[in-house]
């Protein structure tokens, strides 16, 4: 017998700040630590979706901090700008022959303030970024060594002398600022969150030994897909969006929708619009969608997305995306007079989760796994979004065959 997820399936609820599930949030026990020395986090996007990481973490306490992710920095402006601030000249927090330790550093203080650059991940990953990156590699080292041993005990380090990055953090600061006691109250959301961890998979090992009923296994494809192809409606969207790590832009200027597409599979039927910005541009925007300056600068106002919105859904409709972002964007938009979003949404990366029984990915990564054929695949619209569109309705096709 088949089994759908429920059309109103939501995803756990996470918290927007630290970007863990609400239930383990960690954002009540973070303290703002202001430093004089400036902390660059480079992190391994393999690093960037782990849960229980730290640099986050470590981000959100220190307002004097920048948190980049990538491999390649090479040709980042912002690692050069910082890199080349006579004010603070950067130091890369890294183990070598050539390295000088905290305690080093605490009986010689530098004379000002320094950049303090730090690789975030496995130490594989460290490794590679620091091997990826001449100019990191060529910076004067700090070096730590722990005097107890880490506290991360949720995740394996593959050396007892091995320590979480906000561990490391807590100690060398410091040692920098002279101040190890202040610099301490880096811990609290660690250990917070350490505890949360294991208080709930305690309980999750509790209930899967707990004697009664034998639960429903969860469903794999949603009906809806197989038996209301005509119902389907994959949406896609883009922001302007300014990078999290500015807190004062991003506090004045939330994520707003500028790039929508709707595509229906079983006609073809797309809708393409373009929304003029509300907000100022953030210079990462245009690149990032894929349209111009000149294009966003002549998008359309909100009015013209509720005439076209209520033009293209009809009742009954089952919204299709991939993760929340979409929706929660065109939400957002709801606010708007006479933009009905309709109540039937189906998020495909979690059902292509529970399909692989595993992390999904990327829509790429998805479809390499399940071998779909992406031969012939073209763009609905412009930009991203359109490029993604093509490749959520590929994907929701796929499954379709699947119910």
């Amino acid at each position: 017998m088949k089994r759908s997820l429920p059309l109103d399936f939501e995803p756990r609820a996470d918290c927007p700040r630290c970007g863990r599930a609400v239930r383990v949030c960690y954002c009540a026990h973070l303290t703002s630590i202001p430093t004089k020395t400036r902390v660059v986090l480079l992190q391994h996007p393999r690093e960037e979706d782990m849960a229980i990481g730290t640099a986050r973490m470590a981000s959100l306490c220190l307002p004097n901090s920048e948190l980049h992710v990538g491999v390649d920095f090479e040709q980042s402006q912002e690692l050069t700008r910082v890199l080349h601030d006579p004010k603070r000249p950067a130091v890369l927090l890294y183990p070598s022959d050539s390295a000088v330790t905290a305690a080093d550093v605490f009986e010689n203080p530098p004379k000002g303030p320094v950049t303090l650059v730090v690789v975030d991940g496995t130490w594989w990953q460290a490794r590679k970024l620091v091997r990826t990156n001449p100019r990191l590699a060529a910076l004067p080292r700090i070096a730590f060594k722990a005097k107890v041993p880490s506290e991360y005990r949720i995740r394996r380090e593959p050396d007892e002398a091995y320590v979480s990055t906000i561990e490391a953090l807590a100690s060398v600061l410091g040692v920098l600022e002279g101040e190890p006691e202040r610099l301490r109250a880096l811990l609290v959301p660690f250990r917070a969150m350490i505890d949360a961890q294991i208080e709930f998979a305690t309980k999750v090992r509790v209930a899967r030994h707990r004697k009664g009923p034998v639960p429903v296994k969860r469903p794999r494809v949603p009906l809806a897909l197989s038996e209301r192809p005509e119902s389907i409606v994959c949406v896609t969207a883009e922001a302007n969006a300014w990078p999290y790590r500015n807190s004062e832009l991003r506090t004045s200027y939330r994520e707003e929708l500028v790039h929508l597409v709707a595509h229906r599979p079983h006609t073809g039927e797309t809708l393409d619009i373009i929304l003029k910005p509300r907000n100022p541009l953030a210079p990462s925007t245009p690149p990032h969608v894929g349209l111009s300056v000149q294009a966003l600068d002549a998008g359309e106002p909100l009015s013209a997305l509720c005439d076209q919105w209520r033009a293209f859904v009809r009742e009954g409709d089952v919204l299709c995306s991939w993760g929340y972002f979409a929706v929660g964007l065109l939400k957002a938009a709801a606010a708007a007079p006479d933009l009905n979003l309709p109540a039937a949404r189906l998020d495909l990366r979690q059902v292509a989760r529970v399909l692989l029984e595993g992390r999904a990915g990327t829509m790429e990564a998805v479809l390499e796994k399940l071998a779909v054929d992406v031969s012939g695949l073209t763009a609905h619209a412009r930009g991203r979004a359109g490029a993604r569109s093509a490749r959520l309705a590929r994907i929701a096709s796929h499954l379709r065959g699947l119910g």
